[in-house]
């Protein structure tokens, strides 16, 4: 992936840059039904648009990062073969371009610039809990969490189980505690251990004015991740965005653009869910 070296950083990309999408399937759906919100924007151009009309200007973010030791072997095909970790090369690794990338884009949506940043599947933590990026505090916008995550992974040790359902149930917290939206990005490298649970985690976070997209690292497979993004009818919208990182990038006119557009695809669609479910009331 060229122009994101640690020296030189790429520049912002809300330019309405058009890449290659599927083609629009168009719904007239009932609002109290759950359907898949289908990706049917083109350019970041028309996302940004959609999300001003939608409203989305009042929005906090969530970040988690996926330390289980399943990322030393997940580089093999995308990452010559290094952990997805690795912070040493002059190159960004994966998470590191994820959140550069990303934090381009949704920086600008985020009203206070604060952001809790966690992470899971360490030897610490395993699949039981999470731990906060900063030891105290939150992070102050997303080159803070640019800037504490390449401080703290080399010291990081790896383990697992995989498991995002401590990090969505603090995402809820914080939904519940704020009273506001937010946007939960979870950075990943694979499938969950526990498929049910993890469902059960998401279909009870539809509850809440909470959308949740997961950017896929490294190798996969990514089974899981597509079944969590188009299936579970049981939520009460479709809250969750899958998106396969190396595929996007690659071959893109614009990276950047690339990523940015798929993570932010839905954003718009289920921000107008939320209200018209009226999740954005005091529970």
């Amino acid at each position: 992936m060229s122009g994101l070296s640690m020296r030189g950083k790429p520049t912002a990309f809300f330019n309405g840059s058009s890449i290659g999408s599927e083609d629009v399937e168009e719904t007239n759906p009932s609002m109290k039904q759950f359907y898949v919100i289908r990706d049917n924007f083109k350019t970041l151009k028309d996302v940004a648009k959609a999300m001003k009309t939608a409203g989305v200007n009042d929005c906090g973010l969530i970040f988690g990062i996926d330390y289980t030791v399943s990322n030393r072997i997940q580089g093999q095909k995308t990452f010559g073969g290094r952990s997805l970790h690795d912070t040493s090369g002059p190159q960004m690794n994966p998470y590191q371009q994820a959140i550069y990338i990303l934090g381009e884009t949704l920086e600008e949506l985020d009203d206070d610039g604060k952001i809790p940043a966690f992470g899971f599947g360490d030897s610490k933590t395993r699949d039981k809990s999470i731990f906060p990026l900063k030891s105290e505090g939150m992070c102050e916008g997303f080159n803070e969490v640019l800037d504490i995550y390449t401080q703290i992974t080399p010291g990081v040790q790896l383990s697992g189980p995989t498991n995002f359902v401590p990090l969505i149930e603090e995402a809820v917290k914080i939904v519940k505690e704020t009273k506001k939206y937010h946007i939960l990005v979870i950075l990943a490298d694979g499938q969950v251990t526990n498929e049910k649970i993890n469902q059960d985690a998401i279909v009870e976070a539809s509850k809440w004015p909470l959308s949740i997209v997961l950017i896929g690292v490294g190798d996969g497979p990514w089974d899981s991740m597509k079944d969590f993004d188009d299936g579970l009818p049981n939520r009460i919208f479709d809250n969750f965005q899958f998106v396969n990182f190396h595929e996007t990038v690659t071959g893109a006119e614009n990276a950047n653009t690339a990523l940015a557009l798929r993570a932010l695809m839905e954003i718009p669609e289920q921000y107008r869910i939320v209200k018209d479910h009226e999740l954005l009331m005091n529970r």
